[in-house]
């Protein structure tokens, strides 16, 4: 299934098997089929349903929403060899550690909810009738080493832009992996029609800045005294790139 494409049920039955799965990220088969308490046989029908319109998978029995969202890309640095690719439910932990991980050494609020929002649902990938939201992360001998976000509304009049995070945790730094994956957000993000990114730092946050800027971002505006950090209110620089 497309992200763009805005999710549709032919049957109640099937709203309620997508919206279980949608919601706890995977999810056992047997467990989907007690919770919407639907006869076994229409139950296989209408996840057979699902599965054939794209928007289910099942793997040995555990079902995720089917999202496409790219390939795996391998990639070798001058000294570090890494790869990039859509995250999983699986990649949970090891990505709220990575965001974990910049928000601790810098002030990257945008982020830091981000990560409160993952612990909050239990869920990386969303898509439903209000909001999808995709992860892609990088990764170094199979641990999370960074990551790109994209909020996608589905409010028709914002449905062209989306809000987009990037981190890198410190000691794999320097080595072309933040850039990559900000381009691969951005790739991913042109190809499904959305004409505009944007994100939000604090002024204070220089390193932030200076990276979108050499990105070809723009700032767009400055909010006097957004933030209160360290009992000091800091202006937000609010930031995005055009296609």
């Amino acid at each position: 299934m497309e992200v763009a494409e805005r999710p549709t049920f032919e049957s109640e039955v099937s709203k309620r098997i997508y919206e279980y799965v949608e919601r706890h990220g995977t999810a056992n088969r047997h467990i989907v089929q007690q919770t919407v308490s639907a006869p076994a046989e229409e139950f296989e029908r209408e996840l057979d349903r699902l599965e054939s319109r794209g928007y289910l998978d099942d793997d040995g029995g555990t079902l995720r929403v089917a999202l496409d969202v790219g390939a795996v890309e391998e990639y070798e640095g001058t000294d570090t060899s890494f790869t990039i690719r859509p995250a999983g439910q699986d990649d949970f932990e090891g990505l709220v550690a990575a965001i974990r991980a910049v928000t601790d050494e810098e002030t990257y609020v945008v982020a830091e909810s981000i990560a409160e929002q993952l612990l909050y649902e239990e869920t990386v990938t969303r898509h439903n009738a209000v909001e999808s939201r995709v992860f892609f992360v990088a990764t170094v001998g199979g641990a999370v080493v960074g990551w790109t976000h994209l909020d996608l509304p589905q409010v028709s009049r914002v449905r062209e832009t989306a809000k987009q995070t990037v981190g890198v945790v410190p000691e794999h730094r320097r080595a072309g992996i933040g850039g990559r994956l900000l381009q691969r957000g951005l790739d991913w993000a042109e190809a499904n029609g959305f004409r505009k990114v944007y994100n939000s730092v604090p002024v204070t946050n220089a390193a932030a800045l200076e990276f979108l800027g050499d990105h070809g971002w723009e700032t767009e505006a400055i909010r006097r005294d957004h933030y209160t950090i360290d009992g000091e209110y800091v202006d937000e620089a609010m930031m995005a790139y055009t296609f």
